[in-house]
């Protein structure tokens, strides 16, 4: 098993406040849907990577319960680096956090992103998304601290963060990049890469794909 912590933050997916970005050609009702399928996919690559705790902060309620070994914190703080912070101290220990903007995440995947954080020499990592945030960051030791100052769903989000990172003496490794799924672009080249998720079902259902 992984000596290293997984933690998912998200929030319960909603019309109107979820995926907004998608609409249109999305509907309210649709972007919610996909979100919630993108959550769901997310937490099932999590369940089934090795681990030595899986944990879900989480906004709101959700409408059923988390795959097994999954346990469900409530986020705490107003910011989003606030919310980082809190959920990987949380972990107590090595842990990576990623969100819901990436269901082709896979347990190889995450399965590499815990080994590197496990290499000698390494306190840290990022893994950068496309449109200059990133889709994962991962301390061995976490830290709130690692967050302050860091502009938050931004381009310049994850060259900030590992600036920062250093700025604090980390040793940071960078990660494989992937695309978070925040325009309709983005969930149509998601879904073709991953179609056996249920994201891509979702989308090719609405009839967007």
């Amino acid at each position: 098993m992984s000596a290293v912590a997984l933690v998912v933050i998200a929030k319960a997916p909603a019309p109107g406040r979820s995926k907004t970005r998608l609409c249109p050609p999305c509907s309210p009702d649709q972007a919610a849907e996909l979100a919630g399928a993108a959550l769901a996919d997310t937490l099932a690559a999590v369940a089934a990577t090795p681990a030595r705790l899986r944990l879900l902060a989480l906004e709101g309620r959700l409408h059923g319960p988390p795959p097994r070994g999954i346990d469900v914190i409530p986020q705490i703080g107003d910011g989003l680096g606030e919310r980082l912070g809190h959920a990987l101290a949380a972990a107590r220990g090595p842990a990576l956090v990623v969100g819901m903007d990436t269901p082709q995440l896979t347990p190889k995947l995450l399965s590499q992103a815990a080994a590197r954080l496990a290499r000698p020499g390494v306190d840290a990592v990022v893994g950068p998304a496309l449109d200059g945030g990133y889709w994962t960051i991962g301390m061995r030791s976490p830290d709130s601290d690692a967050f302050e100052g860091v502009p938050m769903s931004s381009s310049e989000t994850g060259a900030a963060q590992v600036r920062r990172l250093r700025a604090l003496g980390l040793r940071v490794a960078a990660l494989e990049p992937q695309r978070d799924v925040d325009t309709i672009a983005d969930a149509r080249a998601v879904a073709r890469a991953v179609p056996q998720t249920l994201f891509a079902r979702t989308l090719l259902a609405q009839g967007l794909a």
